[in-house]
Order: structure tokens, then sequence, then C-alpha cells
């Protein structure tokens, strides 16, 4: 199966409430690789690549998000695979 990338962008209650973990959570479940972080308008950016069915349970997982969480949109954008994440990590600490 071809490597596929996927630029997340997460609007609604996401910042504060452990979603960048969540999202690190799932994707190192689901065997995916990326980053997830947090963007300066409160939405929480998640770059991540993998298999198209894989990134379909993800981006479904993405929506529910952590209980504290309320997730109102994502936006999700078709990006090149870059290869060049080699797990799944937490930008900005």
């Amino acid at each position: 199966m071809a490597l596929q990338g996927k630029r997340i962008l997460v609007h609604g209650r996401v910042q504060g409430v452990g979603f960048r973990y969540f999202a690190q959570e799932v994707g190192t479940r689901l065997g995916l690789k990326g980053d997830a972080r947090n963007c300066w308008d409160c939405t929480v950016e998640i770059f991540v690549e993998g298999s198209s069915e894989v990134l379909l349970d993800f981006i479904r997982e993405v929506e529910k998000g952590p209980p504290l969480s309320r997730v109102t949109r994502v936006e999700v954008q078709d990006i090149p695979a870059t290869r060049r994440y080699r797990s799944f990590t937490v930008e900005g600490m």
C-alpha cells in the first residue's frame, strides 16, 4: 500500500485538554508516524503519514477527540508523504 500524507487542522476546544497527546497515542496505536502541535489560533495541527485505510481510522478518532475536548471542525488536506517521521511526536511541549 502506498504511503500517504495528511495535514489535519482541528478546531474547537482542543488546547489544554491533552489533544496532542491523544493524537500521539492514537497515531502510535495505529502504527502511523507524524506529529501534533498547538497553533497560535488555538487549533491543533497534525501531520501524519500512513496507508489510506489507517489514516481514515485516525481521522475518525481525531474527529471525536479526548474526553475534555470539543471538536467543532476538522480540515484534512492531502500532502506528499515525506518519510521524515520515525515515530509520532508531540511538538511544543
